[in-house]
């Protein structure tokens, strides 16, 4: 599956959060929307950054509960790795892998398109790997007939 086709699944629908907003919100927003990560945009409505579930628990362990009152600008990642929907699957897994990233912003310029996750690359590679089977499966059949 094509990456456009993955963003476009979601039906334009991109979950963000501001810069100027308390990490107790982030959380309730990761939560309520079950997500792992939003994207942080500044006022101007240019992604200004990430937050992810781990940073959070990770400050959480080195600061404590005190966490939910800082800005999301204290914790979010701000050099943001990020794809176009013309990056292949491949492209982004090895992204994701480098980086050690589980969560891609998808931009077209300075617009703000979707986020893939990593479950998003693995259901497209599964997704490929059955109709690859699917096709060897049907080819062989008829090759022993």
């Amino acid at each position: 599956m094509e990456l456009s086709k993955i963003i476009a699944s979601r039906e334009g629908k991109v979950i963000t959060v501001g810069i100027d907003e308390k990490i107790a919100e982030v959380t309730r927003t990761l939560a309520v929307e079950r997500l792992g990560a939003v994207v942080v945009m500044d006022d101007d409505g240019k992604l200004a950054g990430i937050i992810s579930e781990r940073d959070i628990v990770r400050a959480l362990n080195e600061r404590g509960a005190g966490v939910q009152e800082l800005g999301v600008s204290d914790l979010m990642t701000r050099s943001v790795i990020t794809c176009t929907p013309e990056n292949s699957i491949e492209e982004i897994m090895e992204l994701m892998t480098s980086h050690e990233i589980r969560h891609l912003p998808v931009v077209d310029g300075d617009a703000l398109l979707g986020v893939v996750s990593i479950l998003d690359v693995v259901k497209s590679r599964l997704s490929e790997v059955e109709t690859d089977y699917s096709v060897l499966r049907t080819f062989m059949s008829t090759r022993i007939e």
